[in-house]
This record gives structure tokens, C-alpha cells and sequence, in this order.
């Protein structure tokens, strides 16, 4: 069976590779982003052994594809492990074909790269060139440690300004985590939860689906959408076509922005370093550290499972071999 064989099978035909791929994904709830990857290299994989059906390929065809990546294509590590995941997932899920451990697939290395960091004037100068909802969606990714996607997925009901605490929901891993209100951007978030409010309304007025639900809720319980516990705490300005279902609704606001937005203020601040809105995160942790916080907590913050992840931003402290003093340096002034 050949790629076009089972690319355009008849309806009557049982389920095309890609579509019983895209339904074990998720039956798993796997997130739009990795179901969009696992088919990207599902397809690249097929295209590279000539459109051959994945059951007719085995162990050594999964290695010469990898291999092909790291040496010819030149990918990343985390590009190639990225490929492999879904062609692992592919067999193991969908086909029901175990793989011999890849002994023999030639890795891509992965640079061990210190992450970069702005000084808290760095910080402060570039925030003070954000406006508007940039400027708190910002200030919180730098205030809290949360990532990118963890901030725009936020709920009303996941910020409990009287606890002063943000609940963030399926992070990196699935997994739930808390962290901590900025104190100085509780009155910003108020102002914020009354203007999702206007909105809010404004959309249940106009008849409008309610905002998508995480997993099975959206099947068992779809109501719930069109209440302001689960509307986002950062919406979109525009409506938009949910890709899986194909529902028109609100949606939460794009990373694109944001991304744009802070690029903009580091130009506009005179700051060299290249920084995103990872850098924030970077820069949260080092300055906790910094300030003595003890670094089993930094990793409850960020949502690390492994301290040693954590550990990676003790190295670029002024403490180990960066902080001894050099011995030029305690010789009598001259």
C-alpha cells in the first residue's frame, strides 16, 4: 500500500493514517501543537522512504530518517527527539508496533547554553516602554515565572487576588502548579477582570459560543464555556475558527503579540541582549536566587520536576567560579 492508497482512502474505507493519528492524540489529550508536529513528521517520514506505508518500514528505516536529520538536515537535539516522539507515538499508539531500542540513530548534540539574563535595570527599562495589556502581561511573566502560554491560557476563575495567588492549569508536563500575585500588579489585574467582564458580557449578549474547555468538559459539559469563571483573562480582540471543531468563538489572545510587543520595548530600552519573553522567565529566577530565595522553591515556582533544570541558572550568578575573586585583584594598589 502506497501513500496515495491510504492518503485518500474512500469515506467507506476504514480511517486514513493521519486522521486515526490526529484521534489517538486526542483520545490523549495531546495538545493542537504536538498533534500539529506528530503529523508534520509523520508526513516527512513517509515522503523520505517514498511514500511507503509506515507498516511496510521498520526499526532501521525509523534510524535512517533520524540520522538523515542530525547529519544532513542539521537539526537541533530537541528537533530530532521531537521526531522521534511522534514516530515512536506513531508505532506504538497507532500501529501497535513495538521498536527495538534506536542504538544505532547518531544524535544531534544539544548545546549546553547558558540562559540570558537581564539585570533588574534592565528589566525595569524595558517594562517602563510597554503599554496597555502588553505592559501586565509582561510584568506578570516577569513577576510570576510563568511561561508565554501559561499566561495566555489563564482562566478568571485560575487568579485569586485575595489570596494572592495564580493557579496555573495543565503547564508544561500536565501538570497544575501556584505561584505567586505581585503585590504592585494587583490593582492592574482588577482593572483587567473588569474589562474581560464588559467583554464577556458583551459576547453572551451577541449569542456567542462559550470559550473552549479543556478536555472531556467540553463534551460533557459545554454550557459551562459561556460562564465568567472560564472566560480568558487575556481574550483575543478578535473572534476565530477553532481548528478542531471548526466553532467561531473568542479565543485567547495570540503569543504574536506580546512577542512583538516586547520586542519592541527591548529596542526602545537600548538593550543589547537578545531578549523574549522567555528571557522574563530567566531573569524571575535568577533574581530569586539572587535575593537568597532557596532554590527548592524556585523549581516549585517555575514548575520544574528536576532541580537540576533549576540548577542551570545558579551558573550565571556572581557565585562558583564566577564569583572568586581574581588574585590581580588583591594584589596592593600600586
Amino acid at each position: 500500500m502506497h501513500f496515495s492508497d491510504f492518503m485518500n482512502a474512500p469515506t467507506s474505507q476504514p480511517p486514513r493514517l493521519l486522521d486515526q493519528i490526529r484521534e489517538a492524540l486526542r483520545l490523549r489529550h495531546y495538545s493542537l501543537r504536538t498533534e500539529q508536529a506528530y503529523i508534520h513528521w509523520t508526513k516527512r517520514f513517509i515522503f523520505f522512504h517514498g511514500k511507503r506505508h509506515p507498516r511496510e518500514l521498520g526499526p532501521h528505516d525509523v534510524e535512517a530518517f533520524l540520522t538523515s536529520l542530525a547529519v544532513e538536515g542539521g537539526v537541533s537535539a530537541s528537533t530530532q527527539a521531537q521526531a522521534l516522539a511522534a514516530l515512536l507515538f506513531l508505532y506504538k499508539q497507532v500501529l501497535e508496533i513495538d521498536l527495538p531500542w534506536l542504538d544505532d540513530v547518531v544524535r544531534a548534540k544539544r548545546p549546553q547554553r547558558l540562559p540570558t539574563v537581564l539585570t533588574p535595570d534592565e528589566v525595569a527599562r524595558m517594562l517602563a516602554c510597554m503599554e496597555s495589556t502588553h505592559a501586565l502581561m509582561a510584568n506578570l511573566l516577569y513577576g510570576t515565572g510563568m511561561r508565554l502560554m501559561e499566561c495566555l491560557r489563564l482562566r478568571v476563575k485560575d487568579v485569586d487576588l485575595a489570596r494572592r495567588e495564580i493557579t496555573i492549569r495543565e503547564g508544561k508536563g500536565n501538570k497544575d502548579r501556584r505561584t505567586m500575585v505581585p503585590v504592585s500588579l494587583i490593582s492592574a489585574l482588577e482593572k483587567q477582570l473588569d474589562t474581560v467582564r464588559v467583554l464577556w458580557q458583551r459576547d453572551l449578549t451577541n449569542a456567542l459560543p462559550g470559550v473552549q474547555l479543556p478536555n472531556a468538559l467540553e463534551r460533557k459539559k459545554p454550557e459551562e464555556g459561556k460562564l465568567l469563571a472560564w472566560y480568558w483573562l487575556f481574550p483575543g480582540r478578535e473572534l476565530s475558527t477553532d481548528p478542531r471543531s471548526g466553532v467561531r468563538r473568542r479565543h485567547h489572545a495570540h503569543e504574536q503579540g506580546i512577542q512583538r510587543a516586547i520586542k519592541r520595548a527591548v529596542l526602545a530600552a537600548g538593550i543589547t541582549k537578545p531578549a523574549s519573553t522567555h528571557t522574563l522567565r530567566h531573569s524571575f529566577a535568577t533574581h530569586l536566587l539572587e535575593s537568597g530565595q532557596d532554590i527548592r522553591t524556585v523549581q516549585e515556582l517555575l514548575g520544574h520536576s528536576d532541580v537540576r533544570t533549576t540548577m542551570i541558572y545558579t551558573h550565571v550568578l556572581n557565585r562558583g567560579p564566577m564569583g572568586v575573586v581574581s588574585p590581580l585583584d588583591r594584589l596592593p594598589v600600586r
